[in-house]
Formats: C-alpha cells, structure tokens, sequence
C-alpha cells in the first residue's frame, strides 16, 4: 500500500480532445437520416428505420472506442517524492498538519 502513495494520478482530458471525435460521428449521423429521409420518400419506411439502427448500432461501438482509448492516453501516473509531498501539503494546509501533529505527539 505504500508504494501507491508515492504516484500521483493525472487525467489531462480536455473537451477538445474529443471534440473531433464527437464532430465525426454527428456526420455519420445526419449522412444516415438524409438516407433514411430518401428511403421515407420512397416508401419503404421499414429500410429507413433499418438503415437508422443500423447506423447507431454500427457507429456507437467505434466512438465508444475511440473515446476510451483517448481517455487513456490522457492518463498520467507521475512520481511523487514522499518529503516533497509533505512540505507541498504543509504549504497548502498548514492547520491540517499542525493538528496532524499535534495527534501524533498526543
């Protein structure tokens, strides 16, 4: 258990990270109504309702792909020097240690 308090845990996913993912499949989208709508028009509305859940049940699985594996990829596991560590949280809470302190001599 020790060894995993001396790595610090970073996720630098950004909206625009997958902005042109999300971009891409709204196309595929509209390109898969616009057939349906042609479909409709030529009255076979069972192709049209096909072609649309063909489409999203095609499509889901790879967007739901590409964005994990960009979550991933913007996951970073950084070293942490334990006496650097402290000296970070004793700057930033400097009650939160003092009462640390006070309990452990206490």
């Amino acid at each position: 258990m020790d060894k995993l308090q001396r790595y610090r845990f970073a996720c630098t996913l950004t909206f625009g990270d997958v902005y042109g993912q999300i971009i891409a499949w709204l196309v595929v989208l509209l390109i898969s109504l616009a057939a349906s709508m042609g479909l409709m028009g030529a009255r076979q509305p069972l192709y049209a309702l096909v072609c649309v859940g063909l489409v999203l049940v095609l499509s889901l699985p790879f967007l739901l792909f590409a964005f994990v594996t960009t979550l991933v990829n913007h996951i970073e596991f950084t070293t942490v020097d334990p006496a650097a560590e402290t000296d970070v949280n004793q700057a930033s809470f400097p009650q939160q240690a003092t009462q640390q302190t006070v309990q452990a001599a206490g």
